[in-house]
């Protein structure tokens, strides 16, 4: 994770990549995570028993929108507005242009969240019938491996957006300011670190419901290499994007 940090402190006051670029680079990113994202939900949803799980941080909002019977869209928005004040604590300092980053994010990622949910689903037919119930140990076994190509986007798209840093989800952004503030650039244990708000999230939603969904084997997946699968995408997905104009605070 050398290179990581050495990279951080290269680009820390300013930018080595236009603003279309930017632009561009921040509309790939979005799209692959929210149907990263969503793919982990509804590969979850088609296996019965559940065991499959999702990703973490969506697995949290999931439990947590059904313990206060929110849709997707409500609970990934508010949700966002906690992390983005918990962000402000850590940097030190209120920036309203970052703020404005993280809801401007939040948005589209969570229109695009419900946009992808209703297609995996089946809801636009004419395009396409949704992800059948796994019935056979092939289906199950290809849900599985949907589920952990789900986490694979996720954490390459936070790669992506995270080195643009243009705006970013809240919980992305977190992820960042832990890594390169606290953790030397070190993705993992940064992303491990990032995962306690959800761990509470889900602590909250078992207090209210006095049950689990969405957690499972992906979940486990998720929480031991998806902040690895950051790292690797910083090298290996657009190898050539460094981290820009980056600011975490004074350590």
């Amino acid at each position: 994770m050398k290179n990581n940090e050495e990279t951080a402190s290269q680009v820390l006051n300013g930018r080595t990549i236009s603003m279309s670029k930017s632009i561009t680079f921040f509309i790939i990113s979005l799209v692959i995570n929210s149907a990263g994202n969503v793919l982990t939900l509804v590969t979850s949803a088609q296996i019965h028993p559940s065991y499959l799980g999702s990703a973490y941080w969506t697995a949290a909002e999931a439990n947590l929108a059904v313990a206060f019977g929110w849709n997707l869209f409500w609970t990934f928005l508010i949700l966002g507005v906690v992390i983005t004040i918990l962000n402000a604590i850590l940097v030190g300092h209120w920036e309203w242009r970052r703020a404005l980053g993280n809801l401007i994010f939040m948005v589209p990622f969570s229109a695009l969240i419900q946009v992808f949910e209703d297609f995996f689903l089946g809801k636009y037919p004419a395009l396409f019938g949704g992800f059948p119930p796994a019935k056979t140990p092939f289906m199950i076994g290809f849900y599985i491996l949907l589920n952990f190509l789900g986490v694979a986007m996720i954490g390459t798209a936070i790669s992506i957006y995270q080195r643009v840093n243009l705006v970013l989800h809240p919980a992305d952004d977190l992820m960042q300011i832990l890594r390169f503030k606290y953790f030397k650039g070190n993705a993992n244990t940064a992303m491990w670190a990032s995962y306690i708000p959800p761990t509470l999230m889900a602590i909250l939603a078992f207090a209210i419901t006095r049950q689990f969904t969405n957690l499972g084997i992906g979940t486990i997946f998720a929480f031991l290499f998806q902040g690895g699968i950051t790292g690797i995408a910083d090298t290996k997905v657009f190898p050539k994007l460094k981290h820009q104009a980056l600011d975490v605070g004074k350590n």
